[in-house]
């Protein structure tokens, strides 16, 4: 058995991690590879984190897409490969005319969660303006979707299931920059990354909008470190390139926005 207590003293998302620790015991017991629901990228990280110290079993996530937010995991015991054709995901396609009555990301999760499924069954969704949106679910709900799924807003929609070669995800745009700090605090390289002031940044930082590895951070001296993603709603994220110190002792640091 799992230290299931232990595992749990730290971790933010407790109930979350405590039923994907108890898929991993069946993992364990069964020698079968187990699947999660969809995780959010917090609880992701810290499942993910909480795998990395253990030596019975390993993790794979997946949720359609290189850039995907919601993930589900596979967990197997570490003597089993684990490859993504076995974290089972279908496509649907949520088609409608939104010329006159646009909707957002939030109308098509609401019209979703309005037909009583939960949010840990449904992965991303992809809004495409004027024509409607895609989501990824997990399979055994795309007949009811269909069925089920037949209003956003005031909109009618046609739910069908889609080939994943359908699925119309764009990549990010990438802006590459460096920035010549006296120190790697958030408040810093945050506010030259995201071309807003640092008084700026530090309010957002307080009032808790600003995530590092997907984790809440309200203080603006934390410190960052090469490898680490910033994100702030709406504004996309940042990653933390390679770090070098000058000859006057500042920090050189690379960075990528993702927009």
């Amino acid at each position: 058995m799992l230290p299931k207590e232990e595992l749990l003293k730290s971790v933010d998302n407790r109930d979350c991690l405590a039923r994907v620790l108890d898929q991993a015991e069946q993992a364990i017991r069964t020698w079968e590879t187990v699947v999660t629901d969809f995780l959010s990228p917090p609880e992701r990280v810290e499942a993910e984190t909480i795998f990395q110290r253990l030596t019975d079993v390993h993790v794979l996530s997946w949720g359609g897409y290189p850039q995907a937010e919601r993930q589900r995991l596979a967990i197997a015991r570490t003597d089993l490969p684990l490859d993504q054709s076995q974290i089972s995901l279908a496509l649907i396609n949520l088609a409608g005319n939104f010329m006159f009555d646009p909707a957002t990301h939030r109308d098509f999760l609401g019209a979703i969660l309005g037909t009583g499924i939960v949010r840990e069954k449904v992965g991303d969704i992809i809004v495409l303006g004027e024509r409607g949106a895609q989501a990824i679910v997990v399979p055994e709900l795309v007949e009811f979707f269909t069925q089920a799924l037949t209003q956003v807003r005031s909109v009618p929609v046609k739910t069908q299931p889609l080939d994943w070669d359908q699925l119309r995800v764009r990549p990010p745009k990438k802006k590459e920059m460096t920035t010549v700090e006296a120190s790697l605090r958030l408040d810093a390289v945050a506010s030259a990354g995201f071309g807003m002031s640092r008084s700026k940044m530090a309010d957002l930082i307080g009032a808790g909008d600003v995530r590092v590895n997907w984790q809440a951070v309200t203080q603006p001296s934390h410190t960052l470190a090469a490898g680490d993603l910033v994100a702030i709603r709406g504004k996309g994220r940042l990653e933390i390139g390679d770090v070098a110190i000058t000859k006057k002792e500042r920090y050189r640091v690379n960075l990528t926005r993702y927009l």
